[in-house]
C-alpha cells in the first residue's frame, strides 16, 4: 500500500517489500514472454482506450487498433448516452467493420449505423444487426444473434476503459484500488483542450515506461532542457522524488517543482519569457478548483509541486502537473521489442491568443522532452538483445521500475497457474 514520506532508515524499495537485487531484463527481449504478455496481461487488465469528450453525443465513435490483442475494438455512443464497445468485425465474412481510407489507420466520427464496407451489413449503435442484404438468400439466418461481438467497457473519471477478457477478475473500480480511484476529484472535464503525438518506437513497452517512472536520468538526460546551473547542480547533488506509492499493480511518484517567473530573466529562454510558457507548462494556470488532499495529489505536499505520475497497469499514465494541465501517456505494445507511443496533453481550452501559445510550447517542449527519451530506447533495447550481460542494477530511485517488472511476472505467473489449474 501507499507509504509517505520516505522511511527516516531505509530506502522506499525496502518499504515496499521490493528485493533490492539486480534484476533481469529477459522479460523485455523475450519473444516467447511477449507472448505470454498477451494473453496473461493485455487481455485480462483494463485498458484506457480514449475519453469521453472523444464522444460528445449520441452516434459518436472512434476505433482503437490493439495489435498486442491482435484486435481492433469500436466504441460509441449510443443513442441512450451510454459508451459500449464492441470488437471491430462485421459477423458475415470478418471484414473489419469500422475504417476509412485504410484499414489499419484508427478512425472516429458520426454515424446511425454502422455499415459493412464489403456487404453492406447495418449494425445499430447499440451493436444489434438491423439489415442483411439479399436477408432471403441465406439459410435459417437468425439476425438477433448475429450483433456485434461487445467488449467490456466502463468509464472512470471520463475516461474509457475496455477489457478483453470474457468475464474480468474485477470491475473497473475494483481494478483501478483507492490510490487511482482517489483522482476522480480531479477535473479532468475542464481540461478538453487535447494534442496528441504518436510514434512508433523499436523497444520493447516496459523498457519506454521505465524511462518516465524514474527522474534519476533527468539531470543527464534532459541538461539542456534547464537552466545551466541547474543542471550543473542537479549532476552534482542527483535528483530525489520526495514521495513514491505503490497500490497493487499500480504506482505513483510525486515530485518538486519551480515557479519559473519567479526565476531571474538569464535563467530562461526568450521564448518562455516572451509566452510565459516553460519548464513544465503555462504559468498562468487556470482556476480549476479542486483540493489537493481529496484528489490524492501532491502527498509530499511540496510547494512549488511539480507532478504526479500516476501508472496505471499494465501501460496507461496520468501525469497532473502543477501550472494547471495535465498529459497521458500510452505504451501499446506491437511486437517483443516495438511498440507505439502516445503522449496526450489536456489542457483548459484557450480564450486568448496568448493562452493557445502558450499552449502550444508547452505542447513543443514535452515533444522534445519525449524525443530526449526515445532517443536512448533503441539503444538500449539492442544492447540487452546482446545478452552480454544478464542482470542490472537499479537503485531507490528507480523503485518503481523494479515494481513493474516485478508485477508483469505476476500477472504472467498466476495466468499459467490458473491454465494448469483449469487442466487439473
Amino acid at each position: 500500500m501507499a507509504r509517505w514520506p520516505k522511511p527516516a532508515e531505509g530506502s522506499w524499495t525496502e518499504h515496499f517489500g521490493l528485493g533490492t537485487e539486480p534484476i533481469s531484463y529477459d522479460d523485455s527481449i523475450s519473444p516467447e514472454f511477449y507472448e505470454l504478455e498477451r494473453e496473461a496481461v493485455f487481455q485480462r487488465a483494463w485498458l484506457n482506450v480514449g475519453r469521453v469528450e472523444q464522444l460528445p453525443r449520441g452516434g459518436s465513435y472512434f476505433t482503437k487498433e490493439l495489435a498486442v490483442a491482435r484486435t481492433s475494438v469500436v466504441v460509441v455512443r449510443g443513442k441512450d448516452g451510454e459508451v459500449r464497445a464492441f470488437h471491430n468485425v462485421c459477423r458475415h465474412r470478418g471484414n473489419k467493420l469500422v475504417w476509412t481510407d485504410y484499414p489499419k489507420e484508427e478512425t472516429s466520427g458520426f454515424c446511425r449505423q454502422f455499415v459493412c464496407k464489403y456487404h453492406g451489413w447495418r449494425y445499430d449503435l447499440d451493436g444489434s444487426l438491423s439489415y442483411v442484404q439479399q436477408e432471403e438468400e441465406f439459410f435459417d439466418l437468425d439476425k438477433d444473434a448475429l450483433g456485434l461481438v461487445p467488449v467490456h467497457c466502463d468509464v472512470w473519471a471520463g475516461f474509457v476503459f475496455v477489457n478483453l477478457a470474457k468475464e474480468p477478475a474485477q470491475g473497473l473500480r475494483e481494478f483501478l484500488g483507492p490510490m487511482v480511484s482517489k483522482l476522480e476529484s480531479y477535473p479532468f472535464e475542464k481540461q478538453s483542450e487535447r494534442w496528441l503525438y504518436r510514434a512508433t518506437v523499436n523497444s520493447n513497452w516496459k523498457i519506454y515506461m521505465d524511462a518516465f517512472q524514474e527522474f534519476y536520468h533527468a539531470p543527464v538526460l534532459h541538461a539542456k532542457q534547464t537552466p545551466p546551473d541547474w543542471s550543473i547542480a542537479a549532476q552534482q547533488a542527483g535528483f530525489e522524488a520526495p514521495a513514491y506509492a505503490i497500490d497493487g499493480p499500480h504506482r505513483l511518484v510525486s515530485t518538486a517543482g519551480v515557479h519559473p517567473w519567479d526565476l531571474p530573466e538569464n535563467m530562461l529562454k526568450p521564448i518562455e519569457v516572451i509566452t510565459r510558457s516553460g519548464l513544465f507548462g503555462p504559468w498562468d494556470a487556470p482556476e480549476l478548483g479542486y483540493d489537493q488532499e481529496s484528489a490524492g495529489i501532491n502527498p509530499a505536499r511540496c510547494d512549488p509541486w511539480g507532478l504526479d505520475s500516476f501508472q496505471v497497469f499494465p501501460n496507461f499514465v496520468i501525469l497532473v502537473w502543477g501550472q494547471g494541465w495535465y498529459l497521458t501517456y500510452h505504451y501499446w505494445p506491437t511486437s517483443h521489442n516495438t511498440h507505439v507511443f502516445e503522449g496526450t496533453l489536456y489542457f483548459v481550452p484557450a480564450e486568448t491568443a496568448r493562452e493557445r501559445v502558450a499552449h502550444e510550447l508547452a505542447a513543443a517542449s514535452f515533444k522534445e522532452y519525449g524525443l530526449q527519451d526515445a532517443n536512448t530506447l533503441e539503444a538500449t533495447q539492442s544492447m540487452l538483445e546482446s545478452r552480454v550481460l544478464e542482470r542490472y542494477p537499479l537503485n531507490d530511485q528507480e523503485v518503481l521500475c523494479r515494481h513493474l517488472h516485478e508485477v508483469t511476472a505476476q500477472w504472467v505467473d498466476e495466468y499459467h497457474k490458473s491454465l494448469e489449474h483449469a487442466g487439473a
